[in-house]
C-alpha cells in the first residue's frame, strides 16, 4: 500500500496557496501531444484570448482539434491493453490553485494530463486554459454549467456543449481535443449524437474511478487508482479537491515503479 505523509500533504498544499498568492503562469509555448491533430493546429490565437490569458503581444498557436479514432468506439473508456500507459484525466473546475498545483506536480514527475474543463470555470479564470496546454496536456469539454446534461432536452443538451466548446475556441482558437459529458460516465445517445455535431468525434468515458469527489481523504483515493489501474487505463479524478492533490505524487510514483507512463490521452490512442 503506498503511504501518504504528512509532509507531503503540507508541502503540496503551501505550493498551492503560493501559486495562488502569486497567480503564476507558466510561459512561453510547451509541445503539443505526441500525435499529430486533424485539422488546423498553427492559426494565430485572437488578440482577446491572448489578452485573457496574460499573452498580449504574443501569437499563441492554437490548440490541437478533435480527431477521430478509426476502430475506436464512439465512447472510448480505455487505450490499448499491449502498451504501459495510462491517462490521467481531471474534470476541470474548482479552486484555480489546486489546478495550477496538480498540474505543476505532474510536470515535476514528466507526466501529462488530459483536463476536461467546465465553461463557467473557464469563464471565471480565462488564463488557465493556455496554462495547461503550455505544459503539454490534454484540454476539452465537459459542458458548461456541468449539470446532468443527459437527463436535458435536446436543445438544452446542444447548448450545454456548444457554449463550452465556443469558450474555448476563443481562448485556444480550438474546440478542445475531447468532450466528457457531466455528471455520468457515459453520454445517452442523444448527447453523444449532439458531441458529434459539435466537432468530438469520440466520447471520452473511462475505466477507472478514483471516486475524489467523495472526499475519501488521499491514502483511500491513491489506493482506488493503484488497486484498478492496468495497461491503456483511462482514471477519472477531479481538480478542486484538496486531497487529490495529495495523492498524486503517491499515484505518480507508483505508476513509475510499475513502468506505467502517465500520458495525454491524445498519445494514449495514437
Amino acid at each position: 500500500m503506498v503511504r501518504v505523509t504528512t509532509t507531503n500533504r503540507r508541502e503540496v498544499l503551501r505550493a498551492g496557496a503560493g501559486l495562488a498568492a502569486g497567480g503564476a503562469l507558466a510561459a512561453g509555448c510547451g509541445s503539443g501531444p505526441a500525435a499529430p491533430p486533424t485539422g488546423p493546429s498553427s492559426a494565430p490565437v485572437s488578440p482577446s484570448a491572448a489578452r485573457a490569458s496574460g499573452r498580449t503581444g504574443v501569437t499563441a498557436r492554437a490548440a490541437p482539434a478533435p480527431r477521430a479514432y478509426p476502430g475506436r468506439p464512439v465512447q472510448i473508456t480505455h487505450g490499448p491493453r499491449t502498451r504501459p500507459r495510462v491517462a490521467l484525466t481531471f474534470h476541470g473546475q474548482g479552486d484555480p490553485a489546486l489546478a495550477h498545483s496538480l498540474l505543476g506536480e505532474a510536470e515535476r514527475h514528466g507526466a501529462r494530463l488530459t483536463v476536461l474543463a467546465v465553461g463557467t470555470w473557464l469563464d471565471e479564470h480565462p488564463g488557465i486554459a493556455r496554462r495547461i496546454l503550455d505544459g503539454g496536456h490534454d484540454l476539452g469539454n465537459h459542458t458548461q454549467r456541468h449539470a446532468a446534461v443527459n437527463a436535458m432536452s435536446e436543445a438544452d443538451a446542444r447548448r450545454e456543449i456548444t457554449h463550452c466548446a465556443d469558450r474555448l475556441r476563443r481562448l485556444t482558437g480550438s474546440i478542445g481535443t475531447w468532450f466528457r459529458p457531466s455528471r455520468a460516465p457515459t453520454a445517452s445517445p442523444l448527447v453523444a449524437r449532439l458531441a458529434r455535431a459539435a466537432g468530438y468525434p469520440h466520447v471520452l468515458s473511462y475505466d477507472v474511478d478514483s471516486l475524489d469527489y467523495t472526499r475519501p481523504g488521499p491514502a483511500a483515493v491513491t489506493r482506488k487508482v493503484l488497486a484498478d489501474v492496468t495497461n491503456g487505463s483511462v482514471v477519472s479524478l477531479h481538480f478542486g479537491y484538496p486531497g487529490t492533490v495529495t495523492a498524486l505524487p503517491d499515484i505518480l510514483h507508483e505508476l513509475d515503479r510499475r513502468g506505467l507512463r502517465a500520458v495525454t490521452t491524445t498519445e494514449l490512442l495514437s
